[in-house]
């Protein structure tokens, strides 16, 4: 468990460390601005780091039915390992690269600014051709991100209810369900 929330924490502070620099900048600056080449650092560095936080989320409730569920499997290190590495390689870096291939082949012309210190959908915004093709793009791989991450951790926690049900005692079924407490805030959150 302890190494899931270290990788959150950490997908959380690099997220945050993304967009917060130019946030506080263009409060404190009169001339908001923002470069192409810092857009697509911007997006290229956010993007996996969300995706990323997203399926650890999902990694730590499939985590968490391990260790309620089938307890006598939970010791094995090297899954725990593969469900923080996957997020990572899998999903947050191609999800990314699909974005950003969509969203920066589009031609812009006129005035290369816009109002935003996050630059996503802003940019489409700029575009001379039709964006239809990459917003109805980033709809559907966010909408497929999230109700992957969505099921997933839905039917964890459903294996994991009906499981703490079938504990006896109330002390067992207090215990298993403190476990999962603290990690249904933050997806509830989310």
């Amino acid at each position: 468990m302890y190494l899931f929330l270290s990788h959150l924490s950490f997908v959380d502070v690099c997220s945050s460390a993304v967009i917060g620099p130019k946030m506080l900048t263009d409060i404190l600056v009169e001339k908001k601005f923002i470069s192409f080449f810092r857009c697509v650092a911007q997006i290229w560095l956010f993007g996996p780091f969300v995706v990323t936080e997203c399926f650890l989320l999902a990694s730590v409730a499939y985590e968490r039915y391990m260790a309620i569920c089938k307890p006598l499997l939970c010791t094995l290190m090297c899954v725990c390992v593969q469900l923080v590495v996957g997020p990572y390689a899998a999903m947050g870096l191609k999800s990314t690269m699909i974005h950003i291939t969509f969203t920066f082949h589009l031609p812009c012309c006129g005035p290369n600014i816009t109002n935003h210190f996050f630059c996503d959908l802003p940019v489409l915004s700029l575009a001379c051709a039709d964006t239809q093709v990459s917003k109805c793009l980033l709809f559907i791989l966010t909408g497929a991100l999230g109700v992957l991450n969505g099921v997933i951790t839905l039917v964890s926690y459903v294996y994991v209810g009906i499981a703490i049900l079938r504990i006896r005692s109330a002390d067992g079924r207090r215990k298993a369900f403190s476990t999962c407490s603290s990690h249904l805030t933050p997806v509830s959150i989310l």
